[in-house]
């Protein structure tokens, strides 16, 4: 490696000449050039060199580079930017590939959103070089828009293996796409390329970043770190994924083999609902054309296709009341946290019935039935909200809004936006059950519409969803509202939720959702805890 001063005017190391500018971005810079001993067309890309290779000794950066680019070059032949040269440059290095095929990514959205059939071919792509260099114990730790080359016809070349180093690096070239654990210093492994695929799939089919550059790392480490993402508007079925991948806890992101069952299923439904080749597919969005409206509890959503129970920590997050405001879906499973605790802190007596049975079975409705118990038969209403029955405990919330809860529960995560929506997780160490609790600033109009969107963007066969009877309308405390229910299945346990929105304003509104296993939904225990969510829950501004 060679320490070179470099203008635009003399030669790299010189020996590469720079003919064009092909992409920018924080960070990175790339040109086509050419070697002019050997004639042959080559890329060039300088990237500011991150702390730790400064450190480094210049031969072992040079040498781990080439190495880690050739050993995934023979495992992804013309998939993969092999790197010819290393050049240092002050702070910066230069890495010398052979041209790829096609453009820049960066380049491509330049023209503008990408259609979400052509962000899913293109994240299917990078996401198979991911995974072989995975297997290979190899981290790109720098993916962004700029390392990613698209040919016409769909084929993908990832470039920029080998700068971050075999360990992970907590600083990066591009801090738009570092992950949270990067921007907070702690490094990354696999799970940091998943996130930067999420923010590159994000940024395809929304014409704009998840995180925008802050004009310095420091401030874009804190807004990749802290800041809320808008969940997308355009991303169509590609929303879960994209989603499931932009999980702020590592642990959390969905896996590599159920994204990419995913991405090929949008394929495989796009090519078996169009009879046109792929090819004569738009390639990009109409820049004009009006977004796509806001609904209650979810993000617009179209043909669900998640394939995997572990996409269930995704899918049924948007039955939450979860605005496009932006709340992050951290923590929520198909029917509660991902990570909730499997054996139920008070023992139930075995159920009596199955629980996908009969419509009887279902959630109560405003009124709930006599049967459920003697402490949970009055109407759900605020009259009774200062009464908790044996065993529960009044929990006032300091974003303000009430709940008779079991006792030993408390918050296990919340979440909070900038328009003022947040959603509080409840539950218990040892206890399988949740109830979370959202409220939005951003609401339609009409609680039943919303949930029969819900609906329809969860008949995927990821989380074995099943709806249990009819989107009902119902009021509640004097309120506009509609209760759903529905089975899935999280981590092999078959889940049953029950979900009531309900509106208190033009725009606000709270969602209820309550989760059980389904083999203990009909016990009198569970019975009798929804009953009393249901009649003491009490909004904050209501």
């Amino acid at each position: 490696m060679v320490k070179v001063q470099v203008s635009t005017n003399e030669l790299v190391a010189g020996r590469y000449r720079l003919l064009e500018g092909v992409h920018h971005e924080e960070g990175r810079e790339g040109w086509h050039g050419q070697d002019v001993e050997s004639e042959r067309p080559v890329t060039l890309t300088r990237s500011r060199l991150p702390a730790h290779l400064r450190e480094e000794a210049e031969l072992r950066t040079a040498v781990r580079i080439t190495r880690e680019s050739e050993a995934l070059g023979l495992v992804c032949p013309g998939r993969v930017s092999v790197v010819i040269d290393v050049v240092e440059d002050k702070d910066f290095l230069w890495t010398v590939t052979a041209r790829p095929e096609g453009v820049p990514l960066s380049a491509l959205l330049g023209h503008g959103p990408v259609d979400y059939v052509r962000a899913a071919r293109i994240g299917l792509g990078v996401l198979d070089v991911l995974g072989a260099a995975h297997q290979e114990g190899i981290t790109h730790g720098d993916l962004s828009p700029g390392q990613v080359w698209v040919e016409e016809r769909g084929g993908v070349t990832v470039a920029g293996f080998g700068l971050m180093g075999a360990s992970a690096s907590p600083r990066v070239t591009a801090p738009s796409y570092a992950s949270p654990e990067q921007a907070r210093g702690e490094g990354g492994g696999p799970a940091t390329d998943l996130w930067a695929l999420g923010a590159i799939m994000y940024e395809m089919v929304e014409g704009r970043p998840a995180i925008r550059d802050r004009g310095g790392l420091e401030a874009t480490f804190r807004a990749v770190e802290r800041l809320p993402i808008r969940a997308p508007l355009s991303a169509g079925p590609l929303s879960p994924a994209i989603q499931g991948l932009l999980r702020r806890d590592p642990v959390e992101r969905v896996p590599e083999s159920v994204v990419r069952e995913a991405l090929t299923r949008i394929l495989k439904a796009e090519l078996d609902e169009d009879s046109m080749p792929t090819e004569t597919l738009p390639v990009f969005r109409d820049l004009d054309a009006p977004p796509a409206r806001r609904v209650w509890g979810k993000v617009p959503l179209s043909r669900p296709v998640l394939l995997g129970g572990a996409l269930a920590v995704t899918v049924v997050c948007f039955a939450g009341l979860t605005a496009a405001g932006g709340l992050s879906e951290r923590g929520t499973s198909a029917s509660g946290p991902a990570s909730s605790p499997k054996v139920s802190a008070t023992p139930s007596p075995t159920p009596s019935a199955s629980p996908s049975s009969t419509v009887a079975q279902q959630a109560p409705s405003t009124t709930p039935s006599p049967t459920s118990s003697s402490s949970a038969s009055p109407s759900p209403s605020h009259t009774l909200t200062d009464d908790p029955p044996t065993g529960f405990f009044r929990y006032t919330a300091p974003q303000g809004f009430s709940v008779a809860l079991p006792k030993g529960w408390k918050p296990v995560r919340t979440e909070s936006s900038a328009d003022g929506s947040y959603r509080v997780t409840l539950g218990a160490s040892g206890d399988p059950r949740t109830l979370v609790v959202t409220y939005s600033t951003q609401l339609t109009s009409d609680p039943v519409a919303v949930w029969r969107e819900v609906d329809t963007s969860l008949r995927g066969d990821s989380i074995a969803y099943e709806r249990l009877g009819d989107i009902r309308a119902v009021t509640y405390q004097g309120y506009k509202g509609a209760d759903m229910e529905w089975l899935s299945t999280n981590d092999g346990v078959r889940e049953r939720t029950f979900g009531r929105g309900y509106l208190i304003g033009d725009h606000e509104g709270f969602s209820l959702r309550w989760t059980t296993p389904a083999a203990d939904w009909d016990t009198a225990a569970d019975r009798a805890a929804l009953t009393t969510f249901l009649r003491t829950f009490k909004g904050g501004s209501q």
